[in-house]
């Protein structure tokens, strides 16, 4: 059970990060958030001497981490990795209805808005980002596709996510979602069930390419003089 003082601060933290998914940074004020956390303003100084953009950043870092570890935890529920991601775009897109269309991604707003007004935000930004896409990449790794190629689709895949996302909250329906869900479930299909991986292919061609050019010089060798 937290005590007294932990309680205000998660108050205040859990307050600050859904106001910043609601309204972004600039429009979050320190006076809002003490009002609708209901923690004392003396906890806020007491807890964050940063002031403002010390609790953006541990409401950010606390809401992406929950955020991502119920994404992690539907992608791994399902039988395979096509599955998995069907799931989760659709789980969004219920969480994103659900909210009257106001609260997507945790970081969206607040990264397209204050990533240049402070470096402490751009940078937490950027860490749940990169733990998001390792979190892609390290799926498509175990399903057998290599860290390269993994990595870019990884990259891939949650670029298309976000920007769905935006999509269905811009034009209040789910179907970007759904369908940029379908399309990477069958980019992902298309990965783990057709495409070898890249060392693979190259070592391939390498082979032949050698084994073409020592049969040719073998000839060369074996052909009887005039």
């Amino acid at each position: 059970m937290l005590q007294k003082g932990e309680r205000s601060r998660a108050k205040l933290v859990t307050s600050t990060a859904t106001l910043l998914q609601r309204q972004g940074y600039h429009a979050t004020g320190l006076a809002e958030i003490v009002a609708h956390s209901g923690a004392p303003r003396g906890s806020l100084y007491f807890y964050f001497p940063g002031g403002k953009e010390e609790l953006a950043c541990a409401a950010l870092t606390e809401s992406g981490l929950a955020w991502r570890k119920r994404l992690e935890e539907v992608a791994d529920a399902a039988p395979d990795l096509p599955t998995g991601v069907r799931q989760v775009c659709e789980l969004l897109g219920q969480s994103l209805e659900a909210s009257g269309w106001s609260e997507a991604c945790p970081m969206a707003t607040v990264a397209l808005e204050a990533a240049q007004a402070s470096e402490a935000v751009r940078a937490t930004c950027a860490e749940h980002f990169a733990g998001s896409r390792e979190a892609i990449a390290s799926r498509l790794v175990a399903a057998g596709i290599d860290r390269a190629r993994a990595e870019a689709g990884a990259t891939f895949a949650l670029a298309a996510i976000e920007g769905a996302l935006m999509l269905a909250k811009v034009h209040r329906s789910l179907q970007p979602l759904r369908d940029t869900a379908e399309q990477l479930a069958l980019l992902i299909a298309m990965m783990t069930s057709f495409m070898p991986p890249a060392s693979t292919s190259t070592s391939t061609s390498t082979s032949t390419s050698t084994s073409t050019s020592t049969s040719t010089r073998s000839k060369g060798r074996s052909k009887p003089r005039a």
